[in-house]
């Protein structure tokens, strides 16, 4: 080999550095007073949720959690998150909802929790994501058309 293709080796960067990406670091997301906000969706209902440290409490529109989710499974619903990434009973939560039946409002404020929890703890998101938790469940209920009884029962047919 010549020099200039020996000294060209020498001096150039290895393919190992050039491909690596750089590692992006994810700053949590705390405002002033400590709190992290995120705001989730399921059908039509819209949940703003703060989450901070704290004893675990459940705020939903100005009551306890228990009294305005009063069926079991929409309270387990809601500890989901914190049981994938084994936070339960480290942070209080505050939730406004709006729009949509129970159901609907449930799967927002766990939507929220969700993205609240991973804005807080970037760390936590794989295991959230790996749940299923971080995705908008965008199912909606379909539209009633005319002709028709709902959006596809059609009304009796009567040959005579």
């Amino acid at each position: 080999m010549s020099d200039e293709t020996v000294q060209a080796a020498e001096t150039a960067v290895p393919v190992a550095e050039l491909a690596a990406p750089a590692a992006v670091v994810v700053e949590p997301q705390i405002d002033e007073t400590g709190r992290t906000y995120a705001t989730g969706k399921r059908k039509e209902a819209v949940a703003r949720v703060w989450i901070k440290p704290g004893t675990g409490a459940l705020t939903v529109n100005g009551r306890s959690g228990e009294k305005y989710f009063a069926r079991p499974v929409l309270r387990m619903a809601l500890s989901q998150p914190f049981q994938v990434t084994e936070r339960v009973g480290q942070y209080d939560t505050v939730c406004t909802v709006s729009g949509g039946g129970l159901s609907g409002q449930a799967g927002a404020v766990r939507h929220g929790l969700s993205k609240a929890l991973s804005l807080r703890e970037p760390d936590l998101r794989g295991a959230l994501k790996k749940a299923g938790m971080l995705t908008r469940d965008s199912r909606v209920v379909e539209r009633k058309k005319y002709g028709k009884a709902k959006a596809r029962r059609s009304f009796q047919f009567s040959k005579r």
